[in-house]
């Protein structure tokens, strides 16, 4: 069951031999495609807050056409993990557009809500697995994310469980089943990653996370004028010659025997890669070529906009942007066959601009990932209160940190402020501007009752003018 949306952005291209839509789905996908454009007009309209009863109403119908799929597909005997078409497809674009609708709402800790993060740790885990640059402390935040969302999940199976002895339910929770495979796919990712990482020995683990550090440098100083580049790459190629002079007979030893230490075929790969990625970024003055520059310069501009995004998220993203730099990255991502760019003629590019391309396809997909993580469990018709919170508790504990003895006129700006959120308040509660208590609360008032306790710290040391 669901197996049939399982596949990741990164096959998409794969899609071009997908099946037919059957008669018996035809229905279904227009459904779909009305729910997705549906979920395209809310999130285009920015003068209002999104409405939780509309984004839950759309994701229930969702849920109904996903348990029909089930059905047809089942009569159909169209379950299997390889049957995939056009459904597929909208389908997947759905579930990761309520996810994003899910994080604006603040229902960060909602099974629905974890999909689109699924989504990217897997893209992010493809080409961490295409390039093989990347060491433990990379996978580190993802493997923690994975077991969070891994919590959650088993949680909610272990409530459906219940549910299912006390009412006998037809179906398990449709989000559940997609989630969980989303989640099985990246746990078996992400061993496969550690595993290549395992059987480096402790002797050669100090090197091989230099020669990742060194191969991503060398990529970055394709972005630098060459004049510049070179100097820099001249003394990166002066360390490489110093890792290369350690083999003994081609090979790298143990310190304490001098036998050959595990992990030849991961080191010893990375360190020629490093010397053909540096000759390459020394021999040629561009390294993306004219044909494709375009690719390149798209790209960059992705990738500009999310950092911006970076710095002024907190005032300024609605999660649901995001879906237009999804939609761009897979575009992109789509472009490459067997995890190459090809240029004009129909050949892969050279290695430096696969590199510089790859490098910068993973940047953006990481700062996506960074995005959605940074996402606060606060409904975005709360942000406003929730950052002028974070803003003032920041601006209390500068002046208790620095400010030296206060008087009364001293924390009477800090007050004010501090008493005109608290009259926010409806009985105990901060409402939107329908009367409904939104997502949050509980975040909004530790961060209230926090800079309460901070003020009574500094009225208690004020000084008298």
């Amino acid at each position: 069951m669901f197996s049939t949306i399982a596949a990741t952005p990164a096959q998409y291209c794969a899609l071009a031999t997908e099946r037919s839509v059957t008669d018996g789905e035809q229905p279904i996908l227009g459904m779909l495609i009305s729910i997705r454009n549906r979920l395209a007009a809310l999130k285009k309209d920015r003068g209002n807050y999104y409405r939780p009863n509309d984004i839950v109403g759309l994701y229930n119908e969702l849920l109904d056409q996903v348990k029909a799929l089930d059905r047809v597909r089942a009569k159909e005997q169209h379950d299997d993990d390889t049957y995939k078409n056009r459904v597929d497809s909208v389908l997947d674009e759905c579930f990761q557009l309520f996810s994003l609708f899910y994080l604006a709402l603040g229902k960060n800790k909602e099974i629905p809500a974890t999909y689109v993060q699924l989504v990217t740790i897997m893209q992010n885990f493809e080409l961490f697995n295409e390039t093989g640059i990347y060491t433990d402390a990379d996978l580190e935040p993802f493997q923690k994310r994975l077991a969070e969302i891994r919590q959650l999940v088993d949680a909610e199976v272990a409530k459906e469980d219940e549910d299912d002895r006390s009412d006998d339910c037809e179906f398990p929770k449709p989000e559940v089943l997609l989630v969980s495979r989303r989640l099985r796919q990246c746990e078996k990712e992400l061993g496969v990653l550690e595993e290549a990482t395992r059987v480096i020995c402790n002797d050669l683990m100090p090197i091989y996370e230099e020669l990742v550090s060194i191969r991503r440098r060398l990529t970055a100083l394709s972005f630098v004028e060459h004049d510049v580049a070179t100097v820099e790459a001249k003394e990166l190629q002066r360390r490489l010659i110093e890792i290369d002079d350690l083999r003994v007979n081609d090979r790298f030893v143990n310190a304490d025997d001098g036998t050959v230490a595990e992990g030849q075929t991961q080191v010893v790969g990375l360190l020629e890669e490093c010397f053909d990625c540096l000759h390459d970024l020394m021999a040629e003055g561009s390294a993306v070529s004219k044909d494709l520059m375009p690719l390149y310069d798209r790209l960059m501009e992705i990738r500009i906009q999310l950092e911006k995004l970076l710095l002024t998220s907190r005032w300024t993203l609605r999660e649901t942007d995001l879906w237009s730099y999804q939609v761009q990255l897979q575009d992109i991502d789509a472009m490459r066959r067997n995890g190459q760019f090809k240029d004009a003629s129909g050949e892969p590019a050279p290695q430096q601009a696969q590199a510089v391309l790859n490098f910068l396809l993973h940047k953006c997909y990481n700062l996506v990932y960074k995005l959605l993580s940074s996402s606060e469990p606060v409904a975005e018709s709360l942000m406003p209160v929730h950052n002028q919170l974070r803003t003032l508790r920041r601006c209390l504990l500068e002046v208790k940190k620095y400010g030296g003895p206060l008087s009364a006129r001293d924390l009477y700006p800090y007050q004010m402020k501090l008493s005109s959120i608290d009259n926010l308040r409806t009985d105990g509660k901060f409402l939107d501007d329908e009367g409904h208590i939104p997502e949050g609360q509980g975040v909004v008032m530790s961060l209230l009752n926090e800079c309460y306790d901070l003020m009574y710290e500094l009225m208690a040391t004020e000084v008298d003018e």
